[in-house]
Parts: C-alpha cells; sequence; structure tokens
C-alpha cells in the first residue's frame, strides 16, 4: 500500500474527564471540523460511539491531544490522555499520535468569543473547536 501521508482523513480527540472534543480533518485541505463532543465518565468514553465514529469516518490516523504544563512536564491529564490514546489504538488497531496541545484551549476560546461565544464553556463547550 502507498503511503498516504499529507492525503490522511485525521481524527482528533481533545480529552476530557466529562467531554472528549472530536474533530475530524483532511491533511491535503489543511482543513478540520468539529464534530459533538463524547460524553465520559471519569475521562472514559462510551466506546460503542467511537467505533460508531471510526466506522463512519474511517480515518487513517488517529490525534490524542496531550496536555502538558507549560515547562513541557507531564501533567496528571496528560497521563490519562496517553491512556486513552493507548486504548485507541489497542482497540482499534487504527496508528495513533498525540499532539502537544499547550495553549489549545485558549485559542478555541478566543475562536468562540469571536463567534460570539458567552464565556459559559460549561454550557456551551468549545471541545470540537480545540480538537481541531
Amino acid at each position: 500500500m502507498a503511503d498516504k501521508h499529507g492525503q490522511r482523513l485525521v481524527m482528533a480527540f481533545d480529552y476530557g474527564t466529562r467531554r472528549i472534543g472530536v474533530a475530524v480533518g483532511n491533511e491535503m485541505l489543511r482543513s478540520a471540523s468539529g464534530l459533538d463532543p463524547l460524553a465520559a465518565r471519569d475521562g472514559i468514553p462510551d466506546w460503542v460511539r467511537v467505533e460508531r465514529l471510526l466506522h463512519e469516518w474511517q480515518p487513517d490516523l488517529l490525534v490524542v491531544g496531550l496536555p502538558l504544563h507549560d515547562d513541557g512536564s507531564e501533567s496528571d491529564m496528560s497521563v490519562r490522555a496517553r491512556k486513552f490514546g493507548n486504548r485507541l489504538h489497542g482497540r482499534f488497531g487504527k496508528p495513533v499520535a498525540m499532539f502537544d496541545e499547550r495553549g489549545t484551549t485558549r485559542a478555541a476560546k478566543l475562536i468562540a468569543q469571536g463567534q460570539g461565544h458567552k464565556g459559559n464553556y460549561r454550557e456551551r463547550g468549545i471541545d470540537g473547536i480545540a480538537a481541531q
């Protein structure tokens, strides 16, 4: 099979304990769209719903945001995000890459504010924007 690097469909996850943001993007088009977030219980999603998403979109690569501290050191959440990435790979056999997401939440909030978001992120989340 030829190397599809640069042409892959990528599904990205912004890991959280209550919600996991999801976005899908195309490397060639250099674009991504946020999808509805996955509800999670203590960081564990409904794996059947994850499987449906993967079946529907058929991504070539899964990316999981890695929430490191500003100095680059691991956080409790980054350990949990790595575990989530390992579970994705183990359950579905897709390649998983971890992505240093420092700053993505701040950037997502700025984008959301520019789109008229009033700032209640618990009520109206920005998980999909962060995953993009």
